[in-house]
């Protein structure tokens, strides 16, 4: 699956599918009321009442550059969640048969620092994680390490920082910046725009190319119910308050602009463009 903006080709390389339950858990919001309610959300993004949520990262070419966006939930890591844990997916030969080999990308991007965002930094070699992309920058911002780094982790959450961003930072491949409120341009057409409220530092991803512009969510969005319905946030969201804040001004710019959405959890089609739908929006076909 992939879609072209301007000179830009941007893939969708699959992980997995999250299975039903994940749902429920992750947007307690979405009842099976809510989402039986909004029609367009089937037969693509909900099956029934029952929300569907992808794992997959974003791929493209800017400026000569092989850029990833997130990197999933990773092989063989040991996960508290049932769903995550000892993966063995083909997530590598996707992202090489999509023209991103790991030895040839060039830049990773990280909308923040969560256990499905940034699994496949790592893969084992000989007992031991190593970087898998041992060739590019990690760019995450300052904001979001600063605050795991001062937070008390449980036992998983540390578990996934030793395995897939502390052997990234120890191989100096990790790049703290400091994103403005405005944007920080990391390349030529690519900005990491911040959105937090999911987690303090998270941002968004943006790239423009020929006059046209797409927006990678990250977790801003999970879900294109919380299109229709903003004020659904996620169970895991640090700031409740602030996520619901950014969300909303986040789809308001995205209608006004009429930017490509990419979202980091939908199913597929994935993409389209934001249009008014009752008191929210949802989310059409690209013109």
């Amino acid at each position: 699956m992939s879609w072209t903006i301007g000179e830009v080709t941007v893939h969708r390389v699959d992980e997995i599918e999250f299975p039903a339950a994940t749902g429920p858990w992750l947007l307690p919001g979405a009842t099976a009321e809510v989402v039986s309610g909004e029609d367009w959300l089937h037969p693509d993004f909900a099956d029934g009442g029952a929300i569907r949520l992808h794992s997959h990262s974003f791929a493209f070419e800017k400026d000569g550059m092989k850029i990833l966006v997130d990197t999933g939930v990773g092989n063989g890591k040991t996960r508290a969640n049932p769903a995550w844990n000892d993966l063995d997916t083909g997530y590598l030969d996707a992202l090489t048969a999509a023209g991103f080999a790991p030895d040839e990308v060039d830049l990773v991007l990280l909308t923040h620092l969560h256990t499905d965002h940034v699994g496949w930094n790592t893969r084992e070699e000989d007992g031991e994680w190593v970087p898998t992309f041992a060739s590019a920058r990690h760019v995450t911002s300052r904001a979001e390490r600063e605050f795991w780094a001062a937070y008390e982790m449980d036992g998983p959450r540390r578990q996934m920082f030793e395995d897939s961003v502390l052997p990234v930072q120890r191989a100096g491949l990790l790049d703290l910046v400091d994103v403005p409120a405005d944007g920080m341009e990391i390349v030529s057409g690519v900005r990491l725009l911040p959105t937090p409220g999911h987690t303090p530092g998270h941002v968004s991803i943006e790239l423009t190319s020929s006059g046209e512009t797409a927006l990678i969510t990250g977790d801003a969005v999970h879900h294109p119910v919380q299109f229709a319905h903003p004020e659904i946030g996620a169970s895991v969201d640090i700031d409740p308050a602030e996520s619901e804040k950014t969300r909303r001004r986040l789809l308001a710019e995205l209608a006004d602009s009429g930017a490509l959405v990419l979202g980091t959890h939908f199913a597929p089609p994935t993409g389209g463009r934001l249009v008014p739908h009752g008191s929210g929006y949802r989310l059409a076909e690209r013109p």
